[in-house]
């Protein structure tokens, strides 16, 4: 359904990474999960992943954005996203869209992974999950090129400390002196913490290529059921 929004807030979470907070003037139904498409033309839609609970608030939409200089498909976006803001006009969304939504009546534990901005497909099941009491226990594994990238790590931390089924696990492939948490690849650290993960719902978001390495490894390597991961990435790959 394509339906119009206000641009409400734009707001940058790390270098060349904002938040968008849209308001649209037509409620919104969608599962922790889905994605939406930015209308930037007739015949051009851009995804991207919904990165708040359905159930948020004043029924706001909320992306994270990656838009740095050499990635105009992104930076594009963001830039009509702030003419919208500067001339109090509308832009046009296509949503929902997705099916590698939450299992909501599984009571497996959950692995949710992501690299970089797919943070934000994670982010939405992980506060479904939080508002609902949903007693799983979670695991979040979050990788980026640098620490600075992970724009929700102190807030990460604090809900590992308030919430005893939720475990956070941030992978850094370059770690400064100061840098405590695992170093290298988020797949790879995944394979050195789990010797099966038969009996887990997983949850991916990042790159095609991620999400069919992790379906392979883990499928071949620990177990992982097929048709317990879900990856919008999958339903092209």
């Amino acid at each position: 359904m394509t339906t119009k929004c206000r641009v409400k807030t734009i707001t940058p979470l790390a270098s060349n990474t904002f938040q968008v907070i849209l308001q649209p003037l037509t409620p919104i139904e969608f599962e922790a999960g889905q994605y939406l498409f930015v209308v930037m033309g007739a015949n051009d839609k851009r995804p991207f992943s919904i990165a708040n609970s359905p159930y948020s608030q004043g029924g706001e939409l909320e992306l994270h954005i990656g838009a740095a200089e050499h990635n105009r498909y992104a930076l594009d976006v963001v830039d009509l996203m702030r003419d919208a803001q500067a001339t109090n006009s509308e832009i046009d969304i296509d949503a929902p869209h997705g099916s590698a939504t939450i299992s909501l009546n599984s009571d497996r534990p959950m692995l949710l992974i992501a690299g970089g901005t797919g943070f934000s497909y994670v982010r939405s099941i992980l506060d479904y999950c939080i508002a609902h009491n949903k007693p799983n226990p979670i695991y979040l594994y979050w990788g980026a090129k640098q620490e600075e990238q992970l724009y929700a790590l102190s807030e990460l931390r604090q809900l590992e400390k308030d919430q005893n089924h939720f475990h956070f696990i941030p992978v850094v492939e370059l770690s400064a002196k100061e840098w405590k948490g695992k170093v290298g690849n988020v797949l790879q650290a995944i394979e050195t913490d789990f010797e099966s993960l038969e009996h887990f719902d997983i949850y991916i978001a990042g790159r095609f290529e991620m999400a069919g390495a992790a379906r392979d490894i883990f499928t071949r390597h620990k177990h992982a059921k097929k048709e317990r991961m879900f990856a919008d990435a999958y339903s092209f790959i």
